[in-house]
């Protein structure tokens, strides 16, 4: 019998709580399916960073990158700044392992309700892929200040009184800039990704998002690698569309999008507008993917430190991060199982979580669900 070692970062907040459902389900169709998993817990996060100092080590990280696939509860605590953690440790993980692919389905089950008027499940299925490691979050910025310059970007000072008439000297007290980079190589891997991606699930249609009218010099470049990238698939067409505009079709004509590729920043936003449609965050799993190398499974949600330990939280969102786990370390029949378990319990309609209605208990939806597995 096949056993894969997978790691786990519980995290914060309701995060155990979920992940605790996530694992039991996972077992099930480990059960089922006639293989093993074998859980590596790790104990990165607020109570091990305020104990010992640590957020993440270099030889952890090097441990992690052993395995194909880690999974992944929230991080963040109302008693550590924020940003710490997150950047700490998340973001650490994510550029450590080059997980250039955040990607999330977005999809409305049957039983969830929607905020869109009118809109059913087969009007919300799509796919948002967004570029996970470059644009305006690469982390290159500063503050020019009367008398200080930090970073000494002597640019900035000299735009700003070229646009503005005034000098960091004299007219303004600060100023601060944050740059976005995008690389030919870092938008052609994911935006090839993308195409491969619609193709292997029969999708016929990529829908490129951007905001190439004000930002051209990025965002040009993106547009040209997708036009590059898109000749070698002649079959699945391809479009382009700017953020602001798609925020609106995401909430005017969802069942217009197929899979969306953006780079990093719009697709942060874009994707919290796509759990919103779907039902919630609760409903919301996500994947930071190296193809090649360790990838990081989640619900997008947060910690939620003020529902920890009342055994309320939905787990769902982690139940079909396990999903994509298990599609990622090639289980995608194990993966299909558990998703439409997902979808017969929440159909039925009898153990829900007060997010949608309900008054059920995380534990209660994470034994249904494994329940539901050994059924099918």
């Amino acid at each position: 019998m096949v056993t894969y070692k997978i790691p786990v970062i519980a995290g914060d907040g309701i995060g155990p709580e979920v992940i605790a459902e996530g694992k039991k389900v996972l077992e099930a169709v480990a059960e089922v399916d006639g293989f093993n998993i074998e859980w590596i817990d790790y104990p990165h996060g607020a109570e091990h960073y305020l104990a010992t100092g640590e957020l993440i080590s270099e030889d952890t990280l090097k441990e992690l990158k052993k395995y194909k696939a880690i999974y992944l509860g929230a991080l963040g605590d109302p008693r550590v700044e924020p940003g710490i953690l997150e950047l700490g440790i998340l973001l650490k993980i994510r550029f450590y392992m080059d997980e250039y692919v955040n990607l999330r389905p977005v999809k409305l089950y049957e039983g969830v309700p929607t905020p869109l008027k009118d809109k059913k499940p087969s009007d919300i299925q799509f796919f948002v892929i967004r570029e996970n490691t470059e644009d305006f979050y690469i982390g290159l910025g500063g503050n020019v200040k009367k008398g200080k310059t930090r970073h000494n970007l002597e640019l900035v000072r000299e735009l700003y009184n070229v646009r503005f008439g005034l000098d960091i000297e004299s007219g303004a007290d600060e100023i601060a800039y944050q740059l976005g980079v995008i690389s030919k190589q870092g938008a052609r891997r994911v935006i090839e990704y993308a195409f491969e991606f619609a193709k292997k699930h029969n999708k016929s249609k990529v829908t490129s998002v951007d905001k190439a009218n004000v930002l051209t010099h990025v965002y040009s470049l993106w547009r040209r690698t997708v036009e590059e990238v898109a000749k070698n698939y002649p079959n699945i067409k391809y479009e382009f569309a700017f953020v602001d505009a798609t925020a609106m079709w995401f909430v005017k004509n969802p069942e217009w999008y197929e899979v969306v590729v953006t780079p990093n920043l719009f697709g942060d936003i874009l994707t919290d507008l796509g759990a919103m449609i779907q039902g919630g965050l609760g409903f919301a799993p996500g994947g930071n993917i190296n193809p090649k190398g360790t990838s990081m499974f989640e619900p997008i949600h947060g910690s939620a430190p003020k529902y920890k330990g009342l055994n309320k939280a939905n787990p769902i969102a982690t139940i079909l991060a396990g999903c994509l786990l298990l599609e990622d370390i090639g289980l995608e029949r194990s993966a299909l199982k558990v998703e439409r378990a997902v979808e017969e319990v929440l159909r039925e309609g009898k153990v829900k979580t007060y997010d949608f209605g309900g008054n059920s208990k995380t534990s209660e939806v994470g034994d249904a669900i494994a329940k539901k597995v050994k059924e099918l």
